[in-house]
């Protein structure tokens, strides 16, 4: 972890350093920074479009009651890209591109699942709960398809269901 740290803040920034002043020197000061300007004026486009697109992927997982491991991949992914996109510099830059366009975010993704398969768990709820409920028929007690929102869809759970509904008692 250490080695990746030293990479990421004091070599990664002197290569961009070194890349920009090579490219400067090739076709000038103010052409570099427009460039560089563009690069982020063109992250942050990407970053917005490509945000909500797996944003909508996201929630629409979701909405068919299906682990969205594909969305969140894909979404860490494109925040990733767009930071790298409008922090300055044209190495970030090829990365960022990299996460940001479909085609080589899949890539991405599949290296990213081979880094992290075994590293991360999946946790169950207890009394196996869904996603959507309390593991009762289609996702609630009631068996009625309901949205994942329990704020706004709580119900209620009558005296005689065998639940024991006071608090119990303060401790010292």
């Amino acid at each position: 972890m250490g080695l990746l740290l030293v990479l990421a803040f004091i070599v990664v920034p002197i290569a961009e350093l070194f890349v920009i002043i090579q490219v400067g020197g090739l076709i000038g000061v103010g052409p570099t920074l427009l460039l560089l300007l563009l690069d982020a004026v063109l992250g942050s486009w990407l970053l917005k479009h490509q945000g909500r697109s797996a944003w909508r992927r996201f929630n629409q997982a979701l909405a068919e009651r299906r682990l969205p491991a594909k969305e969140v991949a894909d979404g860490f992914l494109v925040i990733l890209g767009g930071a790298l996109l409008i922090a300055p510099g044209f190495i970030t830059d090829v990365f960022g591109v990299l996460f940001l366009l479909p085609p080589t975010r899949a890539v991405a993704r599949r290296v990213l699942r081979r880094f992290t398969v075994g590293r991360v768990a999946v946790a169950g709820f207890p009394g196996g709960a869904t996603m959507g409920g309390f593991g009762g028929g289609a996702g609630t007690r009631s068996g009625a398809n309901r949205s994942y929102d329990y704020d706004i869809d709580a119900e209620e759970v009558p005296e005689d269901a065998g639940f024991d509904h006071r608090l119990p008692p303060a401790s010292g």
